[in-house]
């Protein structure tokens, strides 16, 4: 089988990529191909591996060239964040709508030309959900809570899951889309997301560095790891039509919790010393973006999957430090651990 990982080299891309190497298999099909795009290459190990094949530059640049390429399945990840979608109207547009049309065009193209129907997996976010003064914001936002995005990422996003669910409707893709909720703890430098501060006041006190969170620490909200994340995302892809339940987006497992649920987690793991080197200074933008998400999700359509949230926070901030054990840097990842 063929796969597309738009996003590719990305870090949920990237990780997904690993996954599926490893596993082999998906849906009962070997993996022969892997071809992984993204405005940067990945990473060298993925490149390392024959079976998969890397492809530089823009989304929109790429997408003709798709029309005639068969694949057998797509995950979509590819997307400007939340913060840059804010900053650059013109930028989010063309990264997560204009290049998502284009995409599922050139995969209808291939259909009206005798192809076969490719199996999509769009990535979706928590932040199509948000207040309205039609429609107050619940405590908890389920898979039949009505969308109300407050920001432009998440209005894009809210774009994107019905035209892959009418692409469906119509028969060009056999499409679902996967609302991902925060994933943390994301190593390396903070992105533009909105949501970067609920990594960076894990990774970066593990690191031995101070870091700033811009909201208050009864902020609740819902988050994923990692590997919950990819897992979330095969089983979307290996669900049948019947088991997915529908066209609409489903919401992928969270674990709610505020901000001094992960800083308890993270004492609780690390030791009082790192997490001292958090403090609070708020951010009126960021704050402001945050106020508008929920505080909290269900996932009633994926526990039916098998899909499950973490017990608790620290079952996350450990598998981030035995993903860093396993890199080559791991003593500078986490140089500022105490015990």
């Amino acid at each position: 089988m063929k796969l597309l990982i738009t996003g590719g080299g990305g870090f949920v891309g990237a990780r997904l990529a690993r996954t599926l190497l490893a596993r082999g298999t998906l849906a009962g099909s070997t993996i022969e191909r892997l071809v992984l795009t993204d405005i940067a290459p990945p990473p060298a190990d993925l490149l390392a591996d024959a079976r998969v094949e890397a492809r530089t530059g823009a989304l929109l640049t790429q997408v003709d060239a798709l029309r005639t390429e068969p694949f057998d399945g797509v995950f979509h990840l590819a997307s400007a964040v939340s913060g840059e979608c804010e900053a650059d109207f013109e930028l989010g547009l063309r990264s997560n709508l204009d290049s998502t049309r284009a995409l599922l065009d050139a995969l209808r193209a291939r259909v009206e030309a005798g192809g076969a129907v490719a199996r999509l997996v769009f990535s979706s976010s928590v932040a199509v959900f948000g207040p309205d003064a039609s429609m107050p914001l619940p405590a908890l936002v389920g898979d039949d809570t009505l969308p109300a995005p407050q920001t432009s990422y998440g209005t894009q996003k809210l774009i994107c899951e019905h035209l892959v669910a009418d692409y469906t409707r119509k028969g060009y893709i056999d499409g679902r889309a996967a609302r991902l909720m925060t994933v943390t703890v994301r190593p390396g430098r903070p992105n533009g997301a909105a949501s970067s501060f609920f990594s960076g006041i894990i990774r970066e006190p593990l690191a031995g560095v101070e870091s700033v969170c811009p909201v208050s620490p009864d902020v609740s909200h819902p988050m994923s790891s990692p590997a919950h994340t990819v897992d979330g995302l095969i089983a979307v892809y290996e669900a049948s039509r019947e088991a997915f339940g529908g066209r609409l987006a489903m919401n992928l497992p969270a674990l709610n919790v505020r901000v001094s649920d992960m800083l308890d987690a993270l004492e609780a793991v690390a030791g009082p010393e790192v997490r001292a080197r958090v403090r609070f200074e708020r951010d009126e933008r960021i704050a402001g973006i945050v106020a508008n998400w929920p505080g909290g999700a269900t996932a009633e359509r994926a526990k039916r999957l098998g899909l499950a949230p973490h017990e608790n926070f620290a079952d996350i901030v450990r598998q981030y430090i035995d993903d860093c054990a396993a890199r080559p840097d791991a003593a500078q990842t986490l140089k500022g651990m105490t015990r």
